[in-house]
């Protein structure tokens, strides 16, 4: 049965469930991201700047999961878009080296604390498949600790403790660790029984952007206990690097891994990813004069996108940007405004959760009374089952979409986003979460 929030939702979006349709025939689920499958149908986009975009249909979308984090400039930022547009014009590949490549890494070495030197890639999940075997190859060791639920992309080893495993061996899955949060005696114990580990990776701020929070006390017990046992450890920035703030995770906190991985912000909006950290570990992918080194100890590495002109350009200009600019400082400022007006409507509806959330990452929890600083929010996973109900949440979803907002639990947040865009948004989730408590589901 459809619900009013849904039917208001086909009303308005004719366009978009066309194009479903014909998308269903070739595309599984009719999507060519599984982030982006949305019941009755996913919405269909023409053009975007700043903080919102436009779909088939014409409306206005504020947007609050810009690029999937990409675009911490928000979109079609002009500076970029001109870099990009003469770099077009000069040439998109020159199966070469550029002098552009050079520029990027030493953004990246003079922003990220831990870039010794760089390996860069086409995507976060390269960047993660890079980093683990990086690890092992520099130990001699062959397994690597995950914690539950942290998103490391699709790749064989990582994805171990999701869903969604068709086709990865159990021999590869039997290499990964799975260790739950925020207690370093599960760690440490770890360590001592399995000499074969040699490495642990994790999202700094925690699971899926921060959504499953990790306290930052635990993040320096993992890198004294890394340092005693001689594991590698492993920040994976794709969505934190250059996010809270100008050096990542790692700056805010002061906690130097040893090796971080980085994709979004760092192309600016187009496909990059990157490897960093101490040189003698990146430096596995470096020749030597010994054969039998490189025949079985080095760590090969092709890649026809690797370092592109095009997102070269686009990251060059992103992370100049970046450093020379408060764009971190507006980001977070929005965020604030938005974190504060969100709990202050939740507390004048007398819905019981909060929004939370680490400098532009912020998250709502909602149905659950509970006590946190609305920075690292900390519940029990029998609680946050509770707190991010599904169908109260898709509703939501759908109805935030109606009145023109892409976000329901989670927000991204850019330095395009304006203090009316969050003023608008505060009102629209006063409109939608009315729209859900009429249908019982708050």
């Amino acid at each position: 049965m459809v619900t009013p929030i849904e039917q208001r939702f086909i009303d308005l979006h004719p366009g978009s469930a066309e194009r479903h349709e014909k998308a269903r025939d070739l595309f599984p689920d009719g999507v060519t991201h599984d982030a982006r499958r949305q019941k009755p149908f996913q919405l269909y986009y023409t053009h975007a700047e700043g903080a919102a975009k436009w779909d088939v249909d014409g409306n206005k979308i504020l947007d609050y999961f810009p690029g999937h984090g990409a675009l911490m400039l928000g979109h079609s930022h002009p500076d970029i878009v001109k870099a990009v547009q003469d770099q077009m014009a000069k040439g998109t590949h020159f199966a070469g080296s550029t002098e552009m490549e050079i520029r990027w890494g030493e953004l990246v070495r003079e922003l990220i604390p831990s870039a010794e030197k760089v390996r860069f890639h086409s995507s976060g999940t390269e960047a993660d498949m890079m980093a683990i075997r990086m690890a092992r190859a520099y130990t001699g060791k062959n397994k690597i600790i995950k914690f539950e639920d942290h998103f490391h992309g699709w790749n064989d080893y990582l994805v171990a403790g999701s869903e969604g495993l068709g086709g990865i061996p159990k021999a590869t899955l039997d290499t990964m660790v799975l260790l739950p949060i925020n207690d370093i005696s599960v760690v440490e114990k770890a360590l001592q029984n399995d000499d074969d580990i040699a490495g642990i990776i994790l999202e700094p701020t925690g699971a899926h952007m921060g959504a499953i929070p990790i306290l930052p006390s635990f993040l320096q017990e993992l890198r004294d206990v890394t340092e005693r046992y001689g594991v590698v450890l492993i920040f994976d920035e794709v969505v934190t690097g250059f996010r809270t703030s100008k050096g990542g995770a790692q700056e805010l906190y002061g906690i130097t891994p040893d090796v971080t991985t980085l994709a979004k912000i760092l192309g600016g909006g187009l496909p990059g990813g990157a490897v960093c950290g101490k040189a003698d570990i990146i430096n596995m992918i470096e020749t030597t004069d010994d054969p039998e080194w490189n025949s079985t100890r080095r760590i090969s590495h092709n890649g026809t996108f690797n370092a592109n002109p095009l997102s070269a350009a686009a990251g060059i200009k992103m992370l100049e940007l970046v450093s020379t600019t408060p764009v971190n400082d507006t980001a977070n400022a929005r965020a604030a405004q938005l974190k504060d007006g969100l709990n202050d409507l939740l507390s004048k509806m007398e819905i019981p959760g909060c929004c939370n959330g680490v400098a532009s990452l912020l998250f709502l929890s909602m149905g659950l009374d509970h006590e946190c600083d609305k920075e690292i929010c900390i519940i029990s996973p029998e609680d946050r089952k509770k707190a991010t109900d599904p169908a109260r949440n898709q509703q939501l979803n759908l109805a935030m979409q109606n009145h023109g907002v892409q976000a329901s639990t989670r927000f991204i947040l850019t330095a395009a986003h304006t203090e009316e865009d969050i003023n608008y948004t505060i009102d629209a989730f006063e409109k939608g979460l009315t729209e859900v408590r009429e249908q019982g589901l708050i």
